[in-house]
């Protein structure tokens, strides 16, 4: 691989052909530079089977206030973002509901953290949650959250894929001399098996969901708390239900499981009663990255030239613009988030 000075017009080589790597591809073409992707397996990774929601403030978790920021910087990008690759965005907001009394003190937890960074959802009792969705069951309350988006994934990677057609090649994506000659920068966006050096700084978390077709689907994406399991419901425009996650960690490849599939359908039949009625669709199982810190791994590595988009857990699809714009900024010479140095973990750099 070669260095370089040069801030426009650079070769970079992105291996990983998911939804990270294609919107770096996407984002640093259109800043002028050549780019070529390499994935044996283009579009097949954690994206093909991700649910789509774009949730910072369902997804806040204690002790992650940065991230929650950030997730909704992204979160705003994804509307100018939707417009480019011809998407349409659910935007009806997320009801985070609870089955029973305990499941909504878990709920309203939830509520208090986001009421503390100041997104503070609307409250809801159980009438108010039926006249938004009334194909639920009876629950106890919950909690609209207005600003919370969602996408097909699958249409999103489908976009850019046709953006970036003649930059993919359907080859392993290794750091090694043949995928890296000639490259002035490469960025690594390999999803839960990064290559060496880099393979310990990622964990495998699998995630199994289940997809159904429904002639009554929720008109909301639905998060809830079923007798102290989580379940999500994600409507698409066609009538299919994604219905998910379980998460494990593993080393093993990941494989749909007969125990997770009756954990989710189970909960979810709780829920919204219509399942009963859906047409089964798929299962599937795929490895989401998790890092120590649960924070995503971007920005320039010790080996000259290479740059980590990576460790994105379960926040990918709804970082992957904010992931695009700071890689190509870092290759111009522009400034990083220091709470997602590669290097953290290693020189002592503290998340902030």
């Amino acid at each position: 691989m070669t260095t370089t000075g040069q801030r426009s017009g650079l070769r970079v080589t992105v291996l990983g052909a998911g939804i990270i790597g294609l919107a770096c591809a996407d984002e640093l073409r259109r800043r002028g530079h050549r780019v070529r992707v390499l994935d044996p397996a283009p579009c097949s990774g954690a994206t093909h089977a991700a649910a789509g929601m774009l949730a910072p403030d369902a997804e806040v978790w204690h002790g992650e206030p940065d991230l929650h920021a950030h997730g909704r910087a992204s979160a705003r990008l994804w509307h100018t973002w939707a417009e480019r690759l011809g998407l349409t965005l659910h935007t009806r907001g997320t009801l985070l509901v609870g089955h029973d009394a305990a499941d909504l003190q878990e709920v309203t937890r939830q509520a208090d953290l986001l009421a503390g960074l100041g997104s503070a959802p609307r409250a809801l009792d159980r009438r108010s949650v039926g006249e938004l969705e009334p194909g639920l069951a009876r629950v106890a309350g919950g909690h609209l959250l207005r600003d919370d988006l969602a996408v097909d994934p699958r249409e999103a990677v489908d976009a850019l894929r046709g953006r970036l057609s003649d930059a993919i090649e359907p080859t392993p994506g290794d750091l090694t001399p043949r995928t890296t000659r000639g490259a002035d920068a490469v960025v690594v966006a390999t999803g839960a098996r990064l290559p060496a050096p880099f393979t310990h700084l990622v964990r495998r978390v699998r995630g199994e969901v289940v997809r159904v077709r429904s002639d009554d689907p929720p008109t909301h994406v639905v998060r809830a708390v079923v007798r102290g399991h989580s379940v999500y419901l994600v409507p698409r425009a066609d009538g299919q239900v994604v219905v998910g996650a379980t998460s494990e960690e593993h080393d093993a490849p990941a494989q749909v499981t007969a125990g997770g599939v009756l954990r989710l359908l189970h909960a979810a039949r709780q829920l919204w009663p219509a399942l009963d009625r859906a047409t089964f669709v798929e299962a599937l199982a795929r490895d989401r990255p998790g890092t120590p810190d649960n924070r995503p791994l971007v920005g320039p590595t010790h080996l000259p030239g290479v740059v980590l988009a990576a460790g994105h857990h379960r926040h990918g699809v709804l970082l992957a613009p904010l992931t695009a714009h700071l890689v190509a900024d870092h290759l111009a010479g522009g400034d990083l988030i220091d709470a997602w140095h590669p290097q953290r973990f290693t020189t002592g750099r503290t998340p902030c």
